[in-house]
């Protein structure tokens, strides 16, 4: 790879290298079990070619309200947008560089007050700050899919973004696999760590099918 040192180039380089669901995303089902703690539930998603989501046949509306929400943060991850549209009125300037070789990122121009850490050519770390809140990714691991990287074991940071307080921790561990021409997600498990007391998630996609293009 071509050293880069400017650090739009970086960012942008490793932005592109992010792995997204192309144009012709044909959507997908898949029947779902959700476990957490004592308690078990099981339902169907529908993920459609324009990434829209629809959650059914959990008989909990919280919990399949709370599962809609995770979905439509998986599949905000595997939206592809140029980067012009994106960050193209932003601008970069590198900071310090940490001791696994992570170079800072900052960001101005961006409306949700995002930073970012780079690793060769991919995003490491985000930071962000959202009115109250702010938290920090950062991720552990991630899997080549030889069309970009998706990150598989990472670490998330809730804060009071006035006083810094501690509000929540979450670990997940996300597992994809490859039907057709997508990576699809096959497993997660999220724990969560809040005022001490730690709860664990646990999603299973099965009998994962892509649509038809006719049908979406």
């Amino acid at each position: 790879m071509t050293e880069q040192t400017n650090p739009r180039d970086l960012f942008r380089a490793a932005y592109e290298n992010r792995y997204t669901w192309d144009s012709n995303f044909p959507g997908y089902r898949a029947e779902l079990q959700v476990k957490q703690a004592e308690e078990t539930y099981t339902g169907q998603i529908h993920i459609k070619g324009d990434l829209t989501v629809e959650v059914s046949g959990i008989d909990n509306e919280e919990v399949q309200q709370s599962v809609y929400t995770q979905l439509r943060d998986i599949v905000t991850h595997r939206k592809r947008s140029k980067f012009e549209d994106a960050h193209g009125k932003n601008s970069f300037s590198a900071g310090e560089s940490d001791d696994t070789d992570a170079i800072e990122i900052l960001v101005k121009g961006d409306a949700m007050g995002s930073n970012y850490k780079i690793r060769g050519t991919e995003i490491c770390q985000v930071s962000r700050v959202m009115g109250r809140m702010a938290f920090t990714i950062d991720t552990a691991e991630s899997l080549d899919t030889g069309e970009g990287y998706v990150a598989t074991r990472y670490h998330v940071v809730f804060r009071n973004a006035q006083t810094n307080d501690l509000i929540r921790e979450l670990d997940f561990e996300d597992t994809y696999e490859k039907f057709g021409d997508y990576y699809l997600m096959t497993h997660q498990v999220i724990h969560s760590k809040e005022n001490d007391a730690v709860t664990t998630t646990e999603f299973k996609f099965s009998s994962i099918k892509l649509l038809e293009p006719a049908m979406v």
